[in-house]
């Protein structure tokens, strides 16, 4: 006798709060978004419509619903253009392709960040943020978000270009704070909705921006592909997009190239900086959490630098980071758009719907996590997180489109916080750090705080 199917979760939307003419939720939205959803969640349920301008728009919050969104993405489900300005710096990369054009990405980029390439990289994230710690001195005043930045765009660097960036890379980088940046900006207000052609302030500063990234990365793909074959026996990532084949023995184009290159360094500078800096904020407060974490890395380092073989050995240092992705996940949304036939909780689905989920209201349920405000790595110790809903953590996505890069960002946090912890506490001036919901999470302003010298046990 066949097994009865799991139950389904049953999805039975309310309507959530009344918006403005035209406009809808957006200026609550736009104000705080991290609040906005928050509310939706607490004062509506787990199924609330709401309309994000003329976007009518389904929010779902239980990790079961968000499962079932994530998993039938490219079934019944398309992933939502977000923009404009997302698409500008973008282009036509796996994240915003779909159907077979998606999988022959996919195909191509996946073997570039899978479990093999990230340990040829472990070295390369090691020696990054040793250079770091050799340059703080015991007492220096930071800027923690942008120490974090520069160590992460350093590791992207030399992971996927190489070392041929030269001086560009400061340019290039400000580019990208700058493109990123206005992408967030656009998410919440009006220029969502203008047609390409309208050219805004802020639309210029995206086309300035990405005249840059262009030059620069364009300038890279040429030498890279005038090299030949001698580019064939590099490890760098850059390098490898340009070998990949799909099975039919054809290669990424040189635009498909560059979208997919700054598709991955956005991926792999960015979201990893800002959760170190979220790491360093938490940690600063929580001196039995970093007390521990002092305490492994002692007896599994013992002041070595970290290997890839440690990240397994270094269980602490992984939970904090798990728990820091949990309290401040860098991408806090998702969103995709119904095709006919849609289903969710049983629940048809109207085509041309927009459903969203939130990795900022999920990660803080107090359903599934206690006290979901506190920073307790513990959480995550072996047996205690296995009665968490699938999908109550999903700081990288679900289903088919699960980010490429997970491995490699939390391979990267780990090694680069045993690294830095080994030698320094930093310690964030006292005082209310609020998070801002731009393109990531990142705090609302500068997060300065003092370096204080780790002294050996010995002495």
């Amino acid at each position: 006798m066949a097994a009865a199917a799991p139950a389904v979760l049953p999805l039975r939307p309310v309507a959530g709060p009344r918006g403005l003419p035209l406009l809808g939720n957006l200026p609550a939205f736009g104000r705080d978004p991290l609040t906005f959803l928050t509310r939706l969640r607490d004062d509506y349920g787990d199924g609330v419509t709401w309309s994000l301008g003329p976007l009518r728009s389904l929010f779902v919050s239980h990790p079961e619903h968000i499962g079932e969104l994530l998993g039938a993405v490219e079934q019944t489900f398309d992933i939502l253009d977000v923009g404009w300005a997302f698409r500008r710096v973008a282009g036509q990369s796996v994240i915003l392709s779909k159907g077979a054009e998606w999988r022959r990405k996919r195909s191509l980029v996946q073997p570039t960040v899978r479990p093999r390439q990230v340990r040829l990289y472990a070295s390369t994230m090691v020696d990054c943020a040793q250079s770091v710690a050799d340059r703080w001195r015991d007492g220096q005043r930071i800027d923690v978000l942008r120490e974090m930045a520069l160590l992460t765009q350093r590791v992207v660097v030399r992971t996927l270009f190489g070392n041929d960036i030269g001086d560009q890379g400061g340019a290039l980088g400000d580019a990208m704070i700058v493109a990123q940046h206005e992408v967030g900006a656009e998410l919440r207000s009006m220029s969502l909705f203008l047609p390409g052609w309208v050219r805004t302030p802020a639309r210029r500063r995206v086309d300035a921006a990405v005249a840059t990234i262009d030059a620069e990365v364009h300038r890279l793909i040429g030498a890279r592909r005038a090299a030949g074959a001698d580019a064939e026996d590099r490890d760098d990532l850059l390098s490898r997009l340009l070998a990949a084949r799909d099975e039919d023995g054809r290669p990424l184009s040189v635009q498909e190239v560059r979208d997919e290159a700054v598709t991955l360094w956005a991926a792999g500078h960015e979201t990893t900086s800002t959760n170190l800096t979220w790491t360093w904020y938490l940690l600063a407060g929580a001196p039995q959490v970093r007390a521990r974490l002092d305490e492994e890395l002692q007896q599994v380092l013992g002041g070595r630098p970290p290997g890839i073989d440690d990240y397994e050995r270094l269980p602490w240092t992984q939970q904090i980071v798990k728990e820091s992705l949990r309290l401040y996940p860098p991408v806090w949304l998702h969103s995709a758009v119904a095709r006919k036939g849609a289903v969710l909780g049983g629940l048809p689905v109207a085509a041309g719907m927009k459903v969203w989920c939130s990795q900022w209201t999920a990660h803080r349920d107090p359903r599934w996590f206690a006290d979901p405000g506190a920073f307790r790595p513990e959480r995550w110790d072996p047996g205690m997180s296995e009665a968490l809903p699938a999908h109550a953590w999903f700081p990288f996505g679900g289903g088919q489109r699960t980010c490429l890069g997970a491995r490699f960002a939390q391979v990267e946090a780990a090694l680069l916080l045993a690294t830095l912890a080994q030698g320094f506490h930093v310690d964030v001036d006292p005082g209310p750090v609020r998070p801002k919901a731009a393109l990531l999470i990142q705090p609302d302003g500068p997060l300065r705080a003092t370096l204080r010298a780790v002294r050996s046990p010995l002495g």
